[in-house]
């Protein structure tokens, strides 16, 4: 090979440095997974998760480059000529590329990790295994989403649990004019504050939010510290407030359209055997 000679006990002893590689990236993992197993917390058990598996990687690697050596190949001279192959194939696999140094930027920085829920492209998911090529996430349709780790670097990404989980849910709703609008406010506080799955530390925000067409809106504001049940608890909150309005005597305004004739128009179809029944006037 070049100017070194390669004998068969050189390729046996590269060959077995390559298994004793392997087998100890597969030990370390074990160990280090059993460890891992035993902790209680979603967000620090994915941390180590990543970290083992990189751990694993980097074994590889240098067993791989400690096998090249022995066999006597200068990784100098080799990690040159490397450099020209790799640009010839770097257009024929760019998607590959990216998303493998997309996962090694994602498993450094951990700024996302397995068991965080976060919203791309407009759907929420939880992560439930962060790769090298892509993660592997649960929507809310128990449905399992294969996202490439390029994308996730790419796109823009809200992390509901990047720093702690508690996240805040808003709910609108309409009521008519007419509404005592202090009953209004007292109602809608005293039903967030009952919710039994809010985070009590957090108190409920009620805002008059703006003078509709039909109705007067409120916004209601409760926190959660379970983010990935979050179309669950707008659920709960909506239906909640229905409840506590009915039984208010409150009225949730729907829209409307009032249509006012003028005397002349309402004239004109009295003479043509229409307006009979309009009166002076109609809704």
């Amino acid at each position: 090979m070049g100017d070194n000679a390669v004998t068969v006990a050189d390729a046996v002893g590269a060959g077995i440095i390559l298994l004793l590689a392997l087998l100890a990236a597969r030990i370390v993992g074990n160990v280090l997974n059993r460890f891992v197993a035993r902790r209680t917390e979603d967000i620090a058990r994915g941390t180590l998760k990543s970290t083992v598996r990189l751990t694993q990687y980097a074994i590889m690697v240098i067993g791989f480059m400690w096998a090249l050596h022995s066999l006597g190949i200068n990784l100098g001279a080799l990690f040159a000529a490397g450099a020209l192959f790799a640009v010839a194939i770097g257009f024929a696999m760019q998607n590959v590329i990216s998303n493998f140094i997309s996962g090694v930027i994602l498993l450094l920085e951990r700024t996302i990790k397995p068991g965080d829920v976060i919203e791309i492209n407009g759907q929420i998911v939880q992560i439930r295994e962060m790769g090298i090529r892509a993660a592997i996430a649960r929507t809310l349709n128990e449905d399992d989403l294969i996202i490439p780790s390029s994308q996730l670097v790419q796109s823009t990404v809200r992390n509901f649990t990047l720093r702690d989980p508690l996240t805040r849910l808003r709910v609108s709703v309409g009521v008519t004019y007419s509404s005592d609008m202090a009953l209004v406010r007292r109602t809608l506080q005293e039903t967030a504050a009952n919710l039994p799955w809010r985070v009590q530390e957090r108190n409920p925000v009620i805002y008059m939010s703006a003078f509709g067409p039909s109705s007067v809106d409120f916004e209601v504001s409760v926190w959660v510290n379970r983010p990935f049940e979050r179309q669950r608890r707008i659920s709960d909150l909506h239906e909640a407030i229905w409840w506590a309005l009915k039984d208010a005597g409150i009225t949730i305004a729907f829209p409307q359209i009032d249509v006012h004739l003028d005397e002349q128009a309402l004239a004109a179809l009295r003479g043509t055997g229409q307006g009979a029944s309009l009166g002076t006037g109609g809704s």
